[in-house]
């Protein structure tokens, strides 16, 4: 084959894109991959890495504040130096994105710096990509097999429509020139949360506003309660059941009416404002019109291989379903390939065993169904729980406000969901996230031996108080 045909044609180098190429290359398959903007897509570049960055900054500051509390004097002032925090933030995607390029390397992935655009099929049936870069053509390229990994990109809602000056997305968010000393931010999931969690404890005044009844609405309902208590302790505003209905912009603020759901209104006035009400699939200027792809509400439809109605096409990650993660997306190209490749035994992705994680403070993290979730599919409950405060190692860390919660079919033992609020959870999850690919129930949880002194212990008692059993509550 020349260097334009390939077997597989990965359009976008996101989390989904780059380690789906590399498994393809593990299997065999001559494999490129096209990116237009930078390797390693929003994820490592303007997404999960750069926020994490910030997020280590505010925590820092914030162990500052309190060192006094661990035998420490800090003599002077503490100053942030915003310039700073971002500069640090930058150097960790650019030194994650340049891993990811000598990752194509290492794997003999080619790569094409460019936009990708469907263009039919080749004579010979191969599905056609052309890739062009700044309006002019840089390759005409060929493969049996092209997955879409293009991603996703902030919501925009009408009358609300960012500015990148007072009304930010995330890109702008992650990268201000000062802090602002008031903000609005506009949608409490993942995203809006962590940026409501990292201005807050740098000192900006926060507002957060929510349309459905709760703060982060997909988790369960007792961990969204503990949490929207816990920012609120720590000084932010929070409106659920609220929507906003317009923004008047000023010189170098914004002002916000707010609208609940009695139809009261009333208004509030900050220097920035951050939009972070969902996503919408990049489905535009791909070529999709010449092709069977099916899309729905801005995502294309895809099996549970990701292939979709156009035989040879795929799609993977972002621009498909919920989850929008970027371990999903991963795993889900994995699979794809996989099942393209014929190898034995590939299992579509169980969407339950995917964790979900939310980096502010305090840290949230869950896998499986919520309580309420479990009950309407019919699961007859036990439901064990286990605070933070009880844990002594929380309570040597400083760290003691937080419950671990699990969610077991009372008939079966089978764990259906977990659910965590506190320090470290996103890192103590993947624990259930094993237990529950490898089908765990109550009894092995229990014999499992937990170490001391630890957070996971809570894991463990949590386990036992859903029967009756915990030892140290």
């Amino acid at each position: 084959m020349s260097d334009t045909s390939f077997d597989l044609i990965v359009v976008g180098s996101g989390p989904g894109g780059y380690t789906t190429a590399i498994r393809a290359s593990q299997l065999g398959m001559k494999t490129a991959i096209i990116e237009r903007e930078h390797l390693g897509g929003i994820c490592l570049n303007w997404g999960c890495i750069p926020t994490k960055a910030l997020l280590r900054s505010a925590e820092i500051y914030s162990n500052i504040k309190h060192a006094e509390a661990f035998g420490f004097t800090v003599e002077g002032k503490v100053t942030i130096n915003a310039a700073k925090v971002v500069e640090r933030s930058r150097k960790v995607a650019a030194q994650l994105s340049n891993g990811v390029k000598f990752l194509m390397k290492k794997h003999k992935v080619t790569v094409f710096d460019g936009h990708g655009t469907l263009n039919g099929r080749s004579s010979d049936g191969l599905g056609k990509v052309k890739v062009t870069k700044d309006g002019k053509p840089v390759a005409d390229l060929t493969a049996k097999h092209i997955i879409l990994a293009t991603g996703a990109r902030a919501r925009a809602l009408p009358g609300l429509e960012p500015d990148g000056k007072l009304v930010w997305t995330y890109k702008e968010a992650m990268v201000p020139q000062s802090l602002p000393k008031s903000l609005l931010v506009i949608g409490s999931g993942a995203i809006g949360i962590e940026f409501a969690s990292f201005y807050r404890t740098l000192g900006a005044e926060v507002t957060v506003v929510e349309v459905m009844d709760r703060v982060l609405p997909v988790e369960d309902e007792e961990i969204s309660g503990l949490a929207k208590k816990a920012f609120e302790k720590q000084g932010m505003k929070i409106f659920t059941g609220t929507t906003v209905t317009a923004l008047k912009k000023g010189a170098d603020s914004v002002t916000a009416t707010l609208k609940d759901k009695a139809g009261k209104e009333s208004q509030v006035t900050v220097e920035r404002v951050i939009l972070a009400v969902g996503i919408v699939g990049n489905v535009e200027n791909i070529g999709l019109e010449t092709t069977k792809v099916k899309v729905e509400k801005t995502h294309v439809v895809i099996d549970e291989y990701s292939r979709t109605a156009e035989p040879g096409i795929y799609a993977i990650g972002d621009l498909t379903g919920p989850p929008w993660l970027a371990h999903k997306a991963g795993h889900e190209g994995v699979i794809c390939v996989e099942k393209i490749a014929g190898v034995k035994d590939v299992h579509p992705l169980n969407v339950s065993n995917i964790p979900g994680c939310t980096y502010c403070t305090p840290q949230i993290a869950s896998v499986g169904l919520t309580e309420a979730a479990a009950k309407a599919k019919g699961h007859e409950v036990r439901v064990g729980r286990y605070p933070f405060l009880a844990n002594g190692k929380a309570i040597a860390l400083g760290e003691p406000e937080g419950l671990v919660k699990t969610v077991f079919d009372a008939k079966t033992g089978e764990l259906l969901g977990a659910h965590m609020i506190g320090a470290e959870v996103t890192e103590m999850i993947q624990g259930f996230g094993i237990a529950k690919t490898l089908e765990t129930t109550e009894a092995e949880l229990m014999h499992a031996i937990f170490p001391h002194p630890t957070l996971s212990e809570m894991m463990h008692e949590s386990v036992l108080d859903a029967y009756g059993k915990a030892l140290n509550y």
